[in-house]
């Protein structure tokens, strides 16, 4: 252990949480304290930071670290204007981190780059609509156009984008979703006939035991450490799957009780935490449901839900042939836990009426990831954990409008029921042809296929797998537009032609035509509220996601579509069109008025099961049996605590006791005892994979860490590097950032 890492893995929140919190706000001098108090507060607006859903008994500190982190970054004091790329050459810029880029500021005006400059130039609004819609009507197909969208975009936004997308012919619309949660969505589709989790904020209140799977609530959702922590002093058991031991799932002290937080104890968390290997999730999963067929042969009829099998199921005789025939030993050297602990596991499982499964990126980005989730949904259904008080499936999404997105029809996949209703109110053909994910994406875009790509925020170059290949698709291209509020790298890694156009952020005042308008989001649990922002804009040259959208549609189409001016002048006008296209948002307006929002429901909730069957599916897997040679170990990426996904907030680590960097590895002792490692040493991450490209992140510091023997962790965007393009889930094409074989080698 070097002298920069220290042992302050087992608390999270606390004084840490304020501290860091109060050093985060005077940095970027954020004075304005009715700003954080308006944080996912009715009438006010919706966090960025994550998609944890709202409490409906609300307090005035309904924020959390990270929150305002976030909000924090938003409302900075710092600007990028013209001067600062007039100082700042592209060439240069790409050499700085992805913290620095973070740390200069907000956007404040429309940018260009063209060509043959190494810098990018002020421009004029409708100068910018212009030249996209040049670049747009002179393709020589709508499929050269990809339009990206990222989880923080809004439902009128999204809904906007979608639209203006399939107006133009194209259903190129991938987002964020497919390098994080459809592995969730395409399982879950499948077997129970919705892609989205089945529980709510409710359910945690009822839950007998929780189990969280492959997710760190600490740092990616601090606030469902308060639900953990309720859940716990009332006697819930909570089971802790992680590879990692993370602080968040050891104790908690909730640090918005500012007055005793000095006094009180941290509440524990995790009454078991498993740590199987990287990728051995299914394995452990498997384990679990043959305990509970071994008990169920002990005690016929009294451990299994044979009600809810019977009446709401079918595949269960091949699940159960398929526990049968997978040995104990494959399931041991699979999860890299024993019987017992397997079985201990289940035990909490057997003892608990409700039982509620969370999981995040840990389980999605693995090749087998929508095994592993139906696999899941399978021990779920053996003990009727689905459609009852107390119980379900809950996928944590990250972005905070994530599955808003999904819901508004940004998808390359779209339903033909949303296509003929959009068609129907807009009076046009929707192309039917499945779109390019992302994944498809950069590749068309390697192959010349593509030629024009939109992002609607996010990071593309940074949040992308296979690094070299993908920036080197992003160059290809002829024109690159960037709808952003602070400076990442894909301003950087663009096309011949490269748009910035600055964005208002979710704390701003939204003022068009007809007044100051709000916006909704989704959480993760399908509830749909408002979100308005107050404060005045970073810059008067921002405008809104929908106002960008509605310029870059008119220039493009023209007389085609809507009235785009006057859907942007009142949001309400957008929302209309939405609830006439989604039956589901019938009376949007009305509905978001209320307090709290409005749920959209859930088939499977109810134990409607929207599968071709009728019925709910048990689907069987194999036990996948990655191959690695002796010196190779599993590598799985993760987000620092300082970090939401591609946005570096700071070099710290508290959790982990990482301070001031970055580039570090972490590895059990023998694995490190084993290379001939010390603590501090410095080795290169050699990627191990199978079509034989190398593919190398360089400089990482060893930290000994509490980890399975043969596994290591590090943090991306830095290693994103390490995965091939073609590296992705079977079926939902979620590149694998949490199963990459590497070897270690000396820094060089």
């Amino acid at each position: 252990m070097t002298e920069r890492t220290k042992q302050n893995r087992t608390i999270a929140g606390g004084m840490g949480s304020i501290l860091s919190s109060a050093r985060q706000l005077w940095r970027h001098r954020v004075g304005d304290v009715k700003c954080l108090l308006r944080a996912n507060q009715p009438g006010g607006f919706d966090c960025p930071g994550c998609a944890w859903p709202e409490s409906r008994q609300a307090t005035h500190l309904e924020f959390c670290e990270n929150g305002i982190k976030a909000i924090a970054h938003e409302a900075t004091h710092r600007r990028i204007d013209r001067e600062f790329f007039a100082r700042h050459p592209l060439s240069r810029l790409r050499e700085q981190s992805h913290y620095w880029l973070e740390q200069q500021g907000r956007l404040s005006e429309p940018l260009y780059r063209n060509r043959h400059s190494d810098h990018y130039e002020p421009i004029g609004w409708e100068e910018t609509f212009s030249l996209i819609g040049s670049h747009l009507r002179g393709l020589d197909h709508p499929d050269e156009a990809v339009l990206y969208t990222s989880g923080r975009t809004s439902n009128e936004a999204a809904f906007l984008f979608q639209l203006f997308g399939r107006l133009l012919g194209t259903n190129n619309l991938p987002d964020s979703a497919n390098l994080c949660h459809e592995s969730s969505g395409v399982a879950l589709t499948e077997a129970i006939g919705t892609g989205k989790g089945t529980v709510t904020l409710e359910d945690f209140e009822l839950a007998d035991a929780i189990f969280v799977f492959g997710q760190n609530p600490g740092s990616n959702h601090p606030r469902m450490l308060t639900e953990l922590e309720k859940a716990s002093k009332r006697g819930c058991r909570i089971v802790s799957v992680n590879p990692l031991k993370e602080a968040g799932l050891i104790g908690f002290i909730d640090p918005r009780h500012l007055g005793a937080t000095l006094l009180r104890r941290p509440t524990p968390i995790s009454s078991l935490y498993l740590q199987p290997l990287v990728g051995g999730d299914l394995a452990l999963i498997k384990g679990m449901m043959k305990v509970l067929l071994e008990r169920e042969a002990q005690q016929v009829g009294r451990v299994l839900d044979h009600d809810f099998i019977d009446n709401h199921t079918q595949g269960f005789a091949a699940c159960v042939r398929d526990l049968e025939n997978t040995t104990w030993s494959q399931i041991e050297s699979g999860s890299g836990l024993n019987r017992a602990q397997i079985t201990q596991a289940a035990e909490i499982y057997l003892n608990a009426e409700r039982v509620i499964a969370c999981w995040a990126m840990g389980l999605t980005q693995q090749k087998h990831a929508v095994a592993t989730i139906q696999t899941l949904t399978n021990w779920m259904l053996l003990g009727g954990n689905l459609g009852k008080p107390g119980a379900g499936l809950c996928p944590v999404r990250g972005h905070s409008n994530v599955q808003g997105d999904r819901t508004m029809g940004i998808t390359v996949q779209p339903n033909p029921t949303f296509l003929e209703a959009l068609g129907r109110e807009f009076r046009f053909r929707s192309p039917q042809r499945p779109g390019y994910d992302t994944v498809s994406s950069i590749k068309a875009m390697a192959e010349g296929k593509v030629k024009v790509l939109i992002c609607m925020g996010g990071n593309l170059a940074a949040a992308a797998p296979d690094r070299s290949y993908t920036e080197d698709a992003l160059s290809r291209l002829q024109l690159t537009v960037q709808v952003s509020t602070k400076l990442n790298r894909s301003h950087l890694i663009c096309g011949k032609e490269a748009l910035i156009l600055p964005c208002l952020g979710r704390t701003e005042l939204d003022l068009q035509a007809t007044g100051p308008q709000q916006v909704t989001v989704e959480d993760s649990m399908s509830m749909v509220h408002t979100s308005r922002g107050h404060r005045r804009p970073a810059s008067p040259h921002l405008r809104s996601e929908p106002a960008i959208i509605a310029g870059m549609a008119k220039a493009v189409l023209g007389e085609e579509g809507p009235d785009w001016d006057e859907l942007v002048a009142d949001y309400d006008r957008i929302r209309t069109k939405i609830a006439a296209v989604i039956p589901v948002f019938r009376d949007y307006n009305r509905k978001i008025r209320q307090a709290g929002g409005f749920y959209l429901g859930n088939s499977a909730r109810e134990r409607r099961w929207q599968t071709p069957t009728g019925k709910a599916h048990f689907l069987v897997h194999p036990l996948p049996h990655p191959q690695s040679a002796p010196d190779q170990l599993r590598l799985m990426t993760m987000r620092s605590h300082d970090q939401y996904n591609t946005t570096i907030y700071g070099l710290n680590d508290r959790y982990r006791g990482i301070e001031g960097r970055r580039l570090v590895v972490f590895l059990h002792p023998e694995d490190m005892h084993t290379r001939g490692l010390e603590a501090g040493a410095r080795v290169d991450l050699i990627s191990a994979a199978e079509d034989g490209v190398p593919r190398r992140a360089t400089g990482f510091e060893v930290v000994p860490y509490d980890i399975p023997k043969g596994c290591a962790g590090a943090y991306f965007p830095e290693t994103n590097v390490l995965v091939p393009i073609d590296s992705y889930a079977d079926r939902s094409i979620t590149p694998t950032g949490k199963l990459i074989p590497i070897r270690l080698r000396p820094a060089g």
